[in-house]
């Protein structure tokens, strides 16, 4: 298991952060403004974390903004506030048309960005090219949408992004994981209660089988 479905995640955070210890824990569910999911079908695969989303939901919902990005109509897309239904492999690029909105909308965190990252202005270029017609054309996704979601970043609410074997078994997962981390990075929505990017493991106990050796970088 962690080889196979966790080396992305790992690798991800260990480029971005230093460390592949996830900057989030499963009580953040409990405080985030927004969850954004990518890549993963929650309500099947992982159905205690998600019904606990939902109850909290349930309980007020105005409290709580529930995005799904996945081409496929999941019943966890059925439950989203917002699906982003992007074409199959394009996910890497709506991120970068989010930060791409971020920065438009000056959400970024200066503060933040200036104590705590490297290598912003390489970040700024890359973003800087995909404009809003240009992602949405990629993604096959209204421009509204692609708004409506960056919004949630720019504003400073509290974002938490789980993703799980959608973005970890592409064949650009590692980018993809960092593409995310680096949004989080962006908007300073990271090291707070709620907010953060934080990987969903693939399989049942998978975390026990890391803690006696099983490492997902090393055999």
């Amino acid at each position: 298991n962690s080889r196979l479905c966790m080396s992305s995640a790992v690798a991800g955070y260990t480029r971005s952060l230093g460390s592949d210890g996830p900057p989030c824990c499963y009580e953040d569910i409990d405080h985030c403004s927004a969850a954004v999911l990518i890549g993963t079908n929650t309500a099947e695969c992982h159905p205690v974390l998600f019904q606990r989303l939902l109850k909290r939901k349930k309980r007020n919902p105005n409290s709580l903004t529930i995005v799904v990005i996945d081409p496929r109509q999941t019943n966890t897309a059925k439950a989203a506030d917002i699906h982003l239904a992007v074409a199959p492999g394009t996910d890497l690029a709506l991120l970068h048309g989010m930060a791409h909105l971020v920065l438009r909308e000056d959400g970024q965190d200066v503060s933040f960005i200036d104590q705590h990252t490297v290598n912003y202005k390489p970040f700024f270029d890359v973003v800087t090219r995909w404009t809003p017609r240009k992602v949405v054309r990629f993604c096959g996704i209204p421009e509204k949408r692609l708004r409506d979601v960056a919004e949630l970043f720019h504003r400073r609410q509290r974002v938490l992004s789980l993703w799980s074997m959608g973005v970890n078994q592409r064949r650009e997962g590692t980018a993809v994981v960092q593409g995310l981390i680096n949004l989080h990075l962006l908007s300073g929505q990271i090291g707070k209660e709620g907010a953060g990017p934080f990987s969903l493991t693939g399989q049942p106990n998978a975390m026990g089988g890391r803690e006696a050796g099983g490492l997902a970088h090393l055999l």
